[in-house]
């Protein structure tokens, strides 16, 4: 038996693909976001992973290129697909898209970096407030904001990864290394403004509207966001935080004991805490750092008062230290309490939230109890 032979794709189906791009541009450039951040969730390593930090670097590179492209080529004439080849006519035809894809992706890159290095919900509200300004941008009523708004996303895409690998390097986080980041962060579309300035004079005053005006306000929205601690102290993040009756350090592994029913599976270790005289309550963390990363935190614990709201009661420092596959191990407790609610979150000492966690105690007589053992 012969096997059936392929069917080639004839050059009408080519043309009516050609003429389906054409006609749904905008709804395929916001595909090909959406497929950024598809693909980026799949693919997204640790934070200090070299191959991460090259990868961003490329795609920071590529959608640099093209863009800064289309800004000197929009004063030009117009491309005559003619006298192209054929790689040539398929890049001024797709480099729209190719760039929506990679702003995706970094985009979406950048919200993990931030959800896993905050427990509020700030990182949500940021890629849904890019993502409908993205859509926003590729409706004809809009087309007026043009290269402008990409630099925009551009330049949040620079600043982000300045600010998630200036303190890989610098082993630690606060103000300074914050200003440095940004610092560093202007340089790229500060050297291409220069660049067109030099080799272009007569497009300077367009670069500067279109590229320079737009970082400008990304960087001044960066500086108000840390000022009033919107943005998540990137690198760090706590992949897990529960609440113990007792931590036991091993030489292997922490020996976790709890008393949490199988069906609150969502529950770390004993969030409903039942106490009786002399327990102590112990949080435990993992927090990730990079390797090489040295600093401090603080384990503030909070008891909600019914006239106050959250008091806090205590304020514990830990020295951290990087480098581990899983994240540093950590805990502290508390001998002193009072029924009621309560929470424990890991701060920054510049009081910037990376993780918590809450819990309810109640104080009850003795009574035999057996416990469950988690190894961390």
């Amino acid at each position: 038996m012969t096997q059936p032979e392929a069917t080639p794709v004839s050059p009408e189906g080519i043309h009516q693909l050609k003429l389906y791009y054409e006609r749904n541009e905008p709804k395929i450039a916001i595909l090909f976001f959406i497929g950024g951040f598809v693909f980026d969730m799949i693919m997204v390593d640790r934070v200090d992973s070299w191959f991460t930090i090259g990868q961003q670097i490329a795609y920071i590179a590529l959608v640099m290129t093209i863009m800064t492209r289309m800004l000197l080529e929009g004063a030009g004439p117009s491309h005559d697909p003619a006298g192209m080849s054929a790689v040539r006519r398929w890049y001024y035809r797709y480099r729209t898209a190719i760039a929506n894809f990679f702003l995706g992706t970094l985009l979406n890159l950048y919200t993990i970096f931030f959800f896993k290095s905050s427990s509020l919900l700030v990182s949500f509200a940021f890629l849904f407030v890019l993502a409908f300004l993205l859509l926003v941008n590729e409706f004809n009523r809009f087309k007026w904001l043009g290269l402008s708004f990409k630099f925009a996303l551009l330049s949040l895409c620079i600043l982000s990864f300045s600010a998630s690998v200036v303190p890989i390097f610098a082993g630690s986080i606060g103000l300074g290394v914050f200003l440095l980041s940004m610092l560093v962060g202007c340089l790229p579309l500060i050297f291409v403004g220069w660049w067109i300035r030099k080799g272009a004079p007569d497009l300077f005053p367009q670069a500067r509207r279109q590229i320079l005006v737009p970082f400008g306000a990304v960087l001044l929205v960066f500086l108000a966001s840390y000022l009033f601690k919107v943005i998540p102290p990137v690198p760090l993040s706590i992949p897990f935080i529960g609440v113990y009756h007792s931590v036991e350090r091993t030489e292997e592994a922490y020996r976790l004991s709890h008393e949490r029913p199988l069906w609150r599976f969502w529950h770390n270790g004993d969030q409903e805490f039942l106490a009786r005289p002399g327990d102590k309550v112990y949080v435990f963390f993992r927090i990730f750092s990079p390797t090489r990363f040295s600093d401090q935190v603080l384990m503030r614990w909070y008891w909600k008062d019914a006239a106050r709201g959250w008091a806090l009661q205590d304020s514990i420092p830990i020295k951290i230290v990087g480098g581990r596959e899983h994240g540093f191990r950590g805990y502290g407790f508390k001998s002193n309490y009072q029924a009621g609610a309560w929470k424990v979150q890991i701060e920054t000492t510049d009081a910037r939230e990376i993780g918590r966690v809450y819990f309810d105690l109640q104080i009850g007589p003795e009574w035999p109890r057996e416990f469950e053992i988690d190894i961390e």
